[in-house]
């Protein structure tokens, strides 16, 4: 469940078979005057657009039944709650829920219709904030992605530290010491800096220096994990293991980004 502002009113967001559907009972709230879902759902043009919606996106729609309900829509007496809506056709573009954040949800594709019942300018807004909200979400994804990719081959490295860097009678200080060292041999070979370096340099930014590292160097340095975890344990010194790495990162690099020089330098 996520929330959207909508000029002062809040409109919750469900995700349903990973489709996003809106409260509608929400954004009911910033229509002028007293209004009722049934109302807007009584309109004719809401009922056609319903009906080619769930025609385009529902194979088991009843659109008999629904036939029927868009008949009877011009009638003065005539009223349907979501609810029955839902019953007689077996419709999915709109649904009640109960319990917390109950209400009247509707996909988006029906939402946006209704905010333009309530008002152009809501429609424009509400559009406006639901779009920042999967810009937000499409961070997240990115941002999570980037950090299991940065585990991948972590496990493989610091067991390879563990076994032959790490002496059997060792504090936990003593040991993670020698953990963040080897972290730092990658990010030098990678980066050309240390994490506290990182941090040094970059004092108003949360996080360490692998957070704000790209796909493709974040796919390189799972690569070098994985190398320097062969070249520890082949008993390979520190600094020429930094020197072979570095010289391994600048090529994957290259290729990695179209084959060209992505200004990475040679360490000495």
């Amino acid at each position: 469940m996520t929330k959207l502002i909508v000029k002062d009113t809040e409109v919750n967001v469900l995700k349903v078979d990973g489709e996003d559907y809106i409260c509608l009972t929400d954004m009911l709230r910033a229509k002028d005057g007293d209004f009722f879902i049934t109302d807007w759902l009584r309109n004719r043009n809401t009922l056609e657009f319903i009906g080619i919606w769930e025609k385009v996106h529902n194979p088991s729609f009843n659109y008999g039944e629904f036939a029927i309900i868009r008949n009877q829509s011009g009638l003065n007496s005539f009223k349907i709650s979501v609810k029955e809506f839902v019953a007689r056709t077996d419709a999915v573009s709109v649904r009640a829920k109960a319990g917390r954040y109950g209400g009247t949800y509707a996909h988006k594709d029906i939402a946006f219709e209704f905010a333009m019942w309530i008002s152009p300018e809501f429609k424009v807004y509400i559009v406006k904030e639901f779009q920042r909200l999967k810009e937000e979400e499409q961070k997240l994804i990115g941002w999570t992605a980037k950090r299991e990719l940065s585990k991948i081959n972590y496990r493989i490295h610091t067991d390879a530290v563990k076994h032959n860097l790490v002496p059997a009678e060792i504090t936990k200080a003593q040991a993670s010491v020698i953990y963040a060292n080897e972290a730092d041999v990658l990010n030098v070979a990678m980066f050309g800096m240390t994490a506290k370096q990182w941090r040094d340099a970059n004092p108003g930014l949360k996080g360490n220096i692998r957070d704000y590292a790209s796909i493709n160097e974040l796919i390189c340095l799972s690569n070098m994990e994985n190398l320097n975890a062969v070249f520890i344990g082949q008993g390979m010194p520190q600094q020429e293991r930094l020197m072979k790495l570095n010289q391994i990162a600048i090529h994957q690099m290259s290729v990695l980004e179209s084959g060209g020089d992505d200004g990475r330098k040679l360490l000495k």
